[in-house]
């Protein structure tokens, strides 16, 4: 039971892991081009297993924000993975103690929790342990050659790879805005917010600017498009 358990967690978890390790050596690039160590950078990334909010942090960290920046900035992004866990305590089986649940959420993402949720049957610690544990071995990895390539590769290539990352972010939101004109008005509403804070309102730091965008954009969704009691019992 415990050996197919870990089995069945490392198979769910290795796609994962591969697509763990191209999107984050984007992040360690990132970090490499603000300064960062790759022993900081990987250390990052083990203990912060987010895309965006990495990505953020790194961003601040070089504009030389305030630490209230990144605790809020954080959040911000991050606070889905409070709601995720919620919802994933629903799947967990009889074996998943309190100090168990303490433990997996280290590393509920959202293709973690996709994955254990959309499992036939109830998730056990071993199953979810053994998929963290390969997914964040990706991620690490993934970083780790980032940063290293970060330091070895001319600025002009690495300033190129640079943008993997943010290829990534595109890559989800270009079709979501297709398939639904309230996502395309929400994201082009936060864009905009950006564009006037880097481009006009420059004595607003970049941390700040980046929770602004969230809330404002966040907000505007929530009061252009309600969602009506029929849709959220859909």
């Amino acid at each position: 039971m415990l050996r197919t358990e870990m089995r069945d967690g490392f198979l769910a978890g290795l796609p994962i892991a591969l697509g763990y390790l191209s999107v984050s050596f984007g992040v360690g690039i990132l970090a490499s081009k603000a300064g960062m160590s790759v022993l900081e950078a990987s250390m990052l990334s083990l203990t912060n297993v987010t895309s965006a909010g990495q990505a953020a942090g790194i961003e601040i960290i070089a504009a030389g924000g305030s630490l209230i920046e990144i605790i809020i900035t954080q959040l911000v992004i991050n606070i889905r993975y409070s709601l995720m866990a919620i919802s994933l305590s629903q799947k967990l089986d009889d074996s998943c103690t309190l100090p168990h649940r303490f433990l997996i959420s280290y590393g509920i993402t959202d293709e973690i929790f996709a994955m254990a949720a959309g499992r036939e049957k109830d998730v056990s610690p071993p199953y979810m342990y053994s998929m963290i544990a390969v997914s964040v071995f990706g991620w690490v990895l993934g970083t780790f050659l980032g940063a290293t390539a970060g330091e070895v590769l001319p600025a002009g290539l690495t300033g190129a790879m640079g943008i993997m990352l943010y290829g990534m972010f595109i890559a989800i939101v270009v079709p979501a805005a297709k398939k639904s004109r309230k996502i395309l008005i929400v994201s082009a509403i936060a864009i905009a917010l950006s564009c006037l804070f880097h481009y006009v309102l420059t004595f607003v730091t970049s941390g700040f600017a980046v929770i602004i965008c969230a809330l404002a954009a966040s907000l505007a969704g929530a009061i252009l498009f309600p969602v009506d009691d029929d849709e959220e019992n859909a």
